[in-house]
């Protein structure tokens, strides 16, 4: 067995691939280059390098005047240069967000799952339709390539039904209306860049505050997942960049009684035209908002960590203290302004971090892609709780995954 596995990351407005090699079948995959679409549906622009950071393409077109078209313009070329490199492409591996109960590990995508999956795209309707639709475009590009599903849900399979389980009608639990929690991936790959790190408290009861567009918390206890910010779909929890966070459900019912909002207004103010965005009326960027001198940026902000803070209390209060709060994500990655203003607001957990360590950290992304490079450690001498920032490499989970599938003859 020697070929290629790709790997699959596709967002509302992005999308990422990653291409690695298996040599043999007894082999791990290893990292040959990797890319990225960006601001599909606009300015859309292409770009990849190999594993020594050296570009192999950055292309700027001019849009085609819709996300789907630009999606699929990005996978032409994604598919055109692996043709070019000749290598047999054995396996397509794609992070799915949705799995719903039906799906706690990894799957061959075959037409009966993608119907379930399908079932599911009210749950995480900003990523589980691309996260398909890439799917079937590559599986007609690429007939011999396998395709597998990746689940963003599945590791927090783990949850104690108590974390799980709302109280409604045990009918509509047994439907699986239930808490599932996502950014699974994320996490999956925080346990491998904790096996070669050296901070014992890592490996207790930790908090993974993943914070981009779309942020979440999730507590773990020896590296499983006990509870997570985000639940049933993916509007759970922190406000994030266009979504709320966590509603009071009253709101709804006000907003459908009183504005005659349905379901398809409802899931547009709050996939859409809230979080971030809604509160300032100034961008969903988080560093905009930093830079920004209106009022509103900063109460945005300040509900940001505010919201953190409170969740980080909640998911202590169920790991039954803390031992190690780590940051990944876009925000949590690449600003130290909030990381260090969420640790201000978990002082009385102990949590301090080093404000020399947190301002110089940057970017992590800059120390390398190995699982040893990515997860540093920022807290003061005295803290009771190590704080760390990882720069999260979805891709290589996936591959991980695929690899496995394919080794055991799926």
């Amino acid at each position: 067995m020697n070929g290629r596995i790709v790997c699959i990351n596709a967002g509302s407005s992005s999308l990422k691939f990653a291409v690695y090699q298996l040599a043999g079948p007894a082999s791990a995959p290893t990292l040959c280059w990797r890319g990225s679409a960006s601001a599909l549906g606009g300015a859309s622009r292409l770009q990849a390098a190999d594993i020594g950071g050296e570009p192999l393409a950055e292309i700027i077109w001019q849009p085609k005047g819709d996300f789907a078209a630009d999606f699929a313009a990005a996978l032409d070329w994604l598919v055109q240069r692996l043709h070019a490199e000749g290598a047999p492409v054995l396996a397509v591996g794609h992070r799915i967000v949705h799995g719903g109960s039906q799906f706690a590990a990894p799957v061959r995508l075959d037409a009966a799952t993608r119907q379930r999956l399908h079932a599911l795209v009210t749950l995480a309707p900003l990523h589980q339709p691309y996260g398909l639709r890439a799917a079937e475009i590559l599986e007609r590009q690429l007939p011999d390539a396998m395709p597998v599903a990746v689940f963003d849900t599945a590791f927090h399979a783990t949850q104690p039904d108590v974390a799980t389980r709302y109280a409604l009608p045990r009918s509509l639990s047994d439907e699986g209306v239930r808490a599932y929690g996502f950014h699974g991936l994320a996490c999956e790959d925080l346990t491998d860049c904790l096996t070669h790190s050296n901070e014992p408290r890592g490996r207790g009861r930790l908090v993974l505050a993943h914070l981009g567009q779309g942020a979440s918390m999730t507590a773990m206890l020896d590296r499983r997942s006990v509870a997570c910010s985000m639940g049933f779909s993916a509007l759970d929890g922190l406000p994030m960049g266009r979504r709320c966070g966590r509603l009071d459900p009253g709101v709804l019912l006000y907003l459908m009684r009183q504005h005659g909002l349905d379901a398809d207004s409802l899931e547009d103010l709050l996939y859409r035209r809230s979080g971030l965005f809604g509160v300032s009326g100034v961008s969903d960027d988080m560093r905009i908002l930093l830079a920004s001198d209106a009022s509103a940026a900063a109460e945005a902000v300040e509900l940001f960590v505010y919201r953190a803070g409170r969740e980080l209390g909640s998911l202590a209060a169920a790991l039954g203290g803390l031992d190690a709060l780590v940051f990944s994500g876009g925000i949590g990655e690449n600003q130290p302004r909030i990381r260090a203003a969420i640790c201000a607001a978990a002082s009385w957990l102990g949590a301090h971090i080093d404000a020399e360590q947190n301002t110089a950290a940057g970017d992590p992304n800059q120390s390398g892609r190995g699982a040893a490079d990515r997860l540093r450690w920022l807290h003061t001498a005295d803290s009771a709780v190590a704080i760390g920032v990882m720069a999260v490499d979805e891709e290589s989970v996936i591959a991980a995954h695929v690899g496995r599938l394919l080794q055991t003859g799926l």
